[in-house]
């Protein structure tokens, strides 16, 4: 019988790069999998109340970014393709992060914290969006994650 359970790693904080991991568990729940978010150091970010309405897109040193790295790396340029990419989403009626973190928790999906990546960063749990169910540490998440597929993003 297949596996039915797989736990998503959120290493990177851009919009552009939340979202892969945000559709899996959520594609995952809708089909029955059992689900659990692991965000870490720049993930964190995702998850952090007062950054989470604040993402920016990550086009410097994207190598699918159209744009050349001279002008990606202009002042400005990361929070004026955030506002694009929040305005198709909205068109599309994809939910802001914030929405798609409370849809995820609603659907069964478990989330946490990385208990190293919050100390490096000076976070506590009171800083982190409600949905975060624990901090844990890497060992902790490998017990939740065991006997699943393990999916990196």
């Amino acid at each position: 019988m297949p596996q039915k359970k797989m736990s998503i790693i959120v290493a990177k904080g851009g919009l552009d790069e939340i979202y892969p991991a945000f559709i899996l568990a959520s594609g995952a729940r809708q089909s029955g999998i059992e689900a659990n978010m692991f965000f870490t150091f720049y993930g964190l970010n995702a998850v952090h109340d007062q950054k989470v309405d604040h993402l920016h897109v990550n086009l410097a040193g994207n190598a699918a970014n159209p744009l050349p790295t001279v002008v990606a790396g202009l002042p400005g340029m990361e929070a004026i393709a955030a506002k694009m990419m929040t305005k198709k989403m909205k068109d599309l009626d994809i939910p802001a992060p914030r929405e798609m973190l409370k849809m995820l928790d609603e659907s069964g999906v478990d989330m946490y914290a990385c208990k190293l990546a919050m100390e490096m960063f000076g976070f506590g749990k009171d800083d982190l969006v409600p949905q975060i169910r624990n901090v844990l540490t890497v060992g902790e998440f490998y017990d939740v994650s065991d006997g699943g597929q393990v999916i990196f993003t």
